[in-house]
């Protein structure tokens, strides 16, 4: 709709060349200026992050759209920026008290943002070097399905969950703090590291990434296995012996990861 507002030709944001890149520039820096005036500075951090977002998502749809080359990648655009601002919203509607700027999870870790760029510089290479190797659509088709599957288990643990859902781990256990064993806590003990570590597997493939498939499994796998320890010693102290019963009934829904080993 920018374009159409601003009185120019829609075709020219797909312009070729330095005049198409002149024409995003100048529409971003309209949409940073609008945000300046219409929010306060708290507001305008939120804001300017799920415009960028937003931006991202638009230019991932553009590519996928396409017959070029970076089709994967435009797909890849789309599930990277949504995910992100899905973790947000998300968290607006669930737990608002603990909503903030890293909601988005856009500055998770050093590592997490290296793991991104490294898949952005492997999928590069590896079109300017092998381009076949990125024009294998059944192989992205199955990467993109593992992302939404991926995706949605996060979202409905994170939604089932509700307040008790939070990014960060709680060491205090507040007053309406609860244990969650219903809808996808039946299934895993914890669906939304299930989720988004398929995910991030996920978007590898869709990717066609060899290298970062094998390095994303590996990485994200120890990152879950220390964090479920770290939580699980947590929930023990918060919930006792209700907690050990839960878990000695329900798998922690990552492969070879039994959670921690203590017992009351």
């Amino acid at each position: 709709a920018l374009p159409l507002l601003l009185g120019s030709s829609p075709a020219l944001l797909a312009a070729p060349g330095l005049r198409g890149r002149l024409a995003l520039a100048l529409h971003v820096a309209g949409v940073n200026a609008a945000l300046l005036l219409l929010y306060p500075r708290p507001l305008y951090k939120i804001a300017v992050r799920a415009c960028f977002l937003g931006f991202a998502f638009g230019c991932g749809v553009l590519l996928s759209a396409g017959r070029s080359a970076w089709r994967h990648f435009g797909w890849y655009m789309c599930s990277l920026s949504l995910f992100h601002y899905s973790e947000y919203l998300v968290t607006a509607i669930n737990n608002p008290r603990s909503l903030s700027l890293d909601s988005f999870l856009l500055n998770h870790s050093f590592e997490y943002n290296l793991a991104a760029l490294s898949s952005w510089v492997e999928f590069t290479l590896e079109k300017l070097l092998f381009p076949e190797l990125k024009q294998i659509t059944w192989l992205s088709t199955v990467g993109l399905l593992m992302v939404i599957f991926g995706d949605c288990l996060r979202k409905a643990a994170m939604l089932t969950a509700g307040s008790n859902f939070n990014h960060i781990v709680q060491n205090e256990k507040s007053d309406t703090h609860t244990l969650v064993t219903s809808g996808v806590y039946g299934w895993f003990r914890h669906p939304s590291y299930v989720g988004w570590f398929y995910w991030s597997i996920g978007t590898q493939v869709l990717l066609c990434n060899p290298i970062c498939v094998v390095g994303y499994a590996l990485a994200s796998w120890r990152f879950f296995r220390e964090r479920i320890e770290e939580e699980e010693i947590t929930l023990i102290h918060f919930f006792g012996e209700e907690y050990l019963e839960y878990k000695r009934k329900v798998p922690s829904g990552l492969p070879f990861i039994k959670g921690v080993k203590l017992e009351l």
